[in-house]
């Protein structure tokens, strides 16, 4: 249970789906042996950058003061701006890239592992401990890298407009669990005052 409770919100994070015609369109012209090489080279330097980012978030915010309710307010007031951003812009930021670095910036940082991302695991971390929040987070990477490979696929099941209402409803869904983290926060900050730090 604790797994799910971690893996949705990481899956609506990650938003494979709605991020899919970007894919698409910075890996156009490419042959296929070299898109496949790009999904490996993102869905593993992804995972290096999550994980690392799980085990020193912790203890950098912890250096810093920064309590859970700190943390779940503000963190849950970053997720609830990008997510509003994400519905109210009609298409996702395009990005400027070189070939070479393709797999890393920006297909494992920022379309895999972003800002959504990276804050909603150090708030599970917090609720659900480190090996759940890492695992829901890796299974959440390697369905994301499954996605991109199945991607002409899927882009003919679905269209742009499907993408994009999937993309939609996400950034809806993330909005809530925002507003939910929010409210959380509040709630340990009211009740329990300063908490111990994260």
């Amino acid at each position: 249970m604790k797994f799910w409770l971690c893996f949705v919100p990481l899956f609506v994070a990650v938003d494979a789906i709605g991020t899919l015609p970007m894919f698409l369109n910075l890996t156009g012209g490419l042959d296929r042996r070299r898109v496949r090489d790009l999904i490996i080279q993102s869905t593993a330097i992804a995972m290096v950058v999550a994980i690392a980012f799980l085990v020193l978030g912790k203890s950098v915010l912890g250096l810093l003061g920064v309590t859970v309710a700190d943390f779940m307010i503000a963190g849950g007031l970053l997720l609830f701006v990008i997510s509003l951003n994400d519905m109210l812009s009609y298409q996702k930021k395009e990005f400027t890239v070189d070939p070479e670095s393709l797999g890393a910036v920006p297909l494992a940082v920022p379309l895999i592992v972003g800002p959504a991302v990276l804050t909603t695991t150090i708030l599970l971390v917090s609720q659900y401990g480190f090996l759940t929040t890492a695992a829901a987070t890796a299974a959440n990477i390697i369905i994301a890298g499954a996605i991109f490979t199945a991607a002409p696929l899927t882009d003919r099941i679905m269209g742009k407009s499907g993408a994009k209402t999937v993309s939609k409803l996400a950034s809806l869904i993330l909005a809530a669990i925002a507003v939910m983290m929010v409210r959380r926060g509040l709630a340990i900050f009211l009740t329990q005052g300063f908490s111990p730090k994260i």
